[in-house]
């Protein structure tokens, strides 16, 4: 009897973190334009670079200039867009990328 409580009692636990899990990846993800509104309106971030994944996502980064906030964001082909990476303390640098012309 006591065996059997333990194993419900692991499989209701386990359900509850899987559920709280996908929670909050859910609260991570929405449509892009709703992404980029709300990094408008709450961060006053605008769009700063983006970049083309090899499996045909797009990664952006969004910054303020005023606050110093940034956030990466991954579009996938399908639309959804999903918060991968916050912080602050952004700077913009203009510093030539390398040369890597190898002259061939």
């Amino acid at each position: 009897m006591m065996r059997n409580f333990y194993l419900l009692s692991f499989g209701i636990g386990a359900m509850l973190l899987a559920a709280n899990h996908a929670q909050a990846q859910g609260a991570n993800c929405a449509d892009h334009a709703t992404i980029v509104e709300q990094l408008a309106q709450n961060y006053g971030e605008r769009w700063q670079s983006m970049g083309l994944g090899d499996n045909n996502t797009i990664l952006e980064v969004f910054a303020s200039d005023t606050t110093g906030t940034w956030t990466i964001t991954v579009t996938a082909a399908g639309g959804l867009t999903c918060l991968v990476a916050a912080g602050r303390a952004f700077q913009m640098t203009t510093d030539a990328l390398p040369d890597t012309n190898d002259g061939a």
